[in-house]
């Protein structure tokens, strides 16, 4: 077999990737915004150079080939190590140019642990944190953390390359429309919400983060009761505000959110075990003011049993 030929290399591999993932040449065409004949140039090419075939093409589009199914993960392997040097890159930059590319779930760090960036302006004034909003966690996590530099979560799932530093431990609390049967409460029991129809997320989201938002840690299993697909904060906002069904969220988050939805109302959770508030970013950039806030989160919380 010979090389992958430079001209091609990892374009080729990704031209190749959005092919498996679309099934059709014509799609990944238009995903990639290139030509379908340039496209189909290429995979042959690549299958030429390569000594084997990837794809069978038949009329309704292309299935991978047994060593096609087994070259996809080494090429997924090769574009996720060329887009994680791409990112780190970007990251050293910013650090440089002094900016922090701040992620978050909603609501901007500045609103939910105002305490935390006060004190990081006050030791790096000049520093500027920008906040980037992120879509629900994905696995895996370093993945997910791939445009950030750093973001404040509920503990997402574990990584070897991630670094996590507990903030706060919030009660989760209940959103919900203001003409709901539990609404006027002021507090309520896990049992009482559990048969509740929940706003749903995205299959795309990890499973076990949605379903802590869900009360699965405390059901046992998934909702009966789901509706929609949310990817983001957003797309919950936008169930509510329909009135499609309840959504679980930290007390830091409810406390801003009753305000900018006003047709929406929020009931402690008595019993749930609390959200702990989580900041966390790659532990393999190296980024020294990512450095200087896990210091200070790690000062602010010195003694405290956040779990």
């Amino acid at each position: 077999m010979t090389a992958v030929p430079g001209q091609f290399g990892l374009r080729a591999l990704r031209y190749f990737a959005t092919i498996a993932d679309e099934g059709q040449f014509s799609l990944a065409a238009e995903k990639l915004h290139v030509a379908q004949p340039a496209l189909s140039q290429a995979m042959a090419r690549l299958e030429s150079d390569l000594g084997f075939k990837l794809l069978e093409r038949h009329p309704r589009g292309v299935t991978l080939t047994p060593a096609g199914e087994v070259f996809l993960g080494k090429a997924r392997e090769a574009l996720a190590a060329e887009d994680d040097a791409i990112s780190t890159a970007e990251s050293l930059a910013r650090s440089r140019e002094g900016v922090v590319a701040f992620g978050y779930l909603g609501l901007p760090p500045a609103l939910t642990h105002p305490n935390l960036i006060e004190a990081f302006a006050k030791l790096h004034p000049k520093v500027e944190i920008r906040a980037d909003e992120l879509s629900f966690p994905t696995l895996p996590t370093a993945a997910w953390l791939r445009e950030v530099d750093v973001a404040i979560a509920t503990r997402p799932a574990a990584d070897p390359v991630v670094q996590a530093q507990p903030l706060s431990a919030e009660r989760r609390v209940v959103l919900m429309p203001k003409d709901h049967r539990l609404a006027a409460r002021e507090e309520l029991s896990v049992g009482e919400v559990l048969d509740e129809t929940f706003i749903g997320f995205d299959p795309s989201v990890d499973p076990a983060w949605a379903g802590f938002w869900s009360l699965d840690d405390h059901r046992g299993g998934p909702a009966p009761h789901v509706v929609g697909h949310a990817v983001n904060a957003q797309g919950r906002f936008a169930h509510l505000l329909a009135g499609s069904g309840i959504a679980v969220v930290p007390a830091c988050h409810a406390a801003v959110l009753i305000n900018v939805l006003p047709s929406t109302a929020a009931v402690p959770l008595a019993d749930a075990a609390p959200s702990i508030m989580t900041l966390v970013a790659r532990d393999d950039r190296h980024n020294v003011l990512v450095e200087a806030l896990f210091a200070l989160a790690r000062e602010a919380t010195a003694g405290d049993e956040l779990g």
